[in-house]
């Protein structure tokens, strides 16, 4: 697997945004959410994702334009978790919920403990449904 996060992992699609934000789940680590929908998308890839930081929070677009930089930067060298995982495609919205500016190092624990997460997440639905 290449460490890349090229344009067919990034979602982009208007109504598949509006569609996980409606029939999504959730889940946290705190300064970290994700919203996560399994659902069809025009890639090849296991899973599109999305990142967001609020302008409420930050209002400074540098500030908030280095903490997408960081968070998308953390899922690529961690989205092995979810890529060996994975059977069925998702796409996931990863949102910034803190107000504060987090270090590099600490956002990648929290990405991996996110990340996790949802794999633990995916597993005990996948169980329930059989």
């Amino acid at each position: 697997m290449k460490f890349t996060l090229g344009k067919q992992e990034r979602l982009k699609s208007r109504k598949l945004i509006e569609r996980l934000y409606k029939e999504g789940n959730s889940l946290k680590a705190y300064p970290l959410r994700m919203m996560y929908l399994q659902t069809e998308h025009t890639s090849n890839f296991p899973a599109q994702v999305g990142v967001s930081v609020p302008k409420r929070n930050f209002k400074k677009a540098p500030d908030r334009n280095r903490l997408k930089r960081l968070m998308r930067e953390t899922y690529r060298l961690q989205k092995g978790i979810v890529y060996d995982q994975l059977e069925m495609p998702h796409i996931f919205m990863i949102s910034y919920l803190g107000k504060e500016k987090w270090s590099y190092e600490d956002l990648y624990v929290k990405m991996e403990k996110l990340l996790t997460l949802f794999i633990e997440e995916t597993k005990t639905i996948k169980n329930d449904e059989i």
